[in-house]
């Protein structure tokens, strides 16, 4: 789906009046709104990467690197160093969504950093 800059502006916003719900809520349930959150989070990260894929936002200089390195190295495994360029690099992972109980990770994300 194409999006464009405005689709990216109203999924901030609505993020952001969930957040401003989440702080306001004063009841006992602590994942009261969590669901609504993580997929409007989701929902940013995608209209963000179609835009950024569609040259509509420009990368930035760490993230035109990374896609070097993720089309240099497509199979660089976890803590892997490689060297691109004169430099070296090593691929890390973060978990970027837990389950609720926070014990399993759903979804991950791949990183690169420089190392001496």
């Amino acid at each position: 789906m194409a999006f464009i800059i405005d689709d990216l502006e109203q999924a901030r916003a609505a993020l952001a009046l969930l957040q401003k719900r989440w702080e306001n809520y004063d009841g006992n349930n602590p994942n009261k709104h969590r669901a609504s959150i993580s997929d409007a989070q989701a929902r940013v990260a995608t209209i963000e990467a179609d835009l950024k894929a569609s040259g509509a936002i420009p990368l930035t200089d760490h993230e035109l690197l990374e896609r070097d390195l993720d089309r240099a190295f497509p199979d660089a495994r976890s803590r892997e160093v490689v060297e691109h360029e004169g430099k070296r690099y090593q691929r890390r992972f973060s978990p970027v969504s837990k389950s609720l109980s926070g014990k399993t990770v759903k979804a991950w994300h791949k990183s690169w950093v420089a190392v001496s």
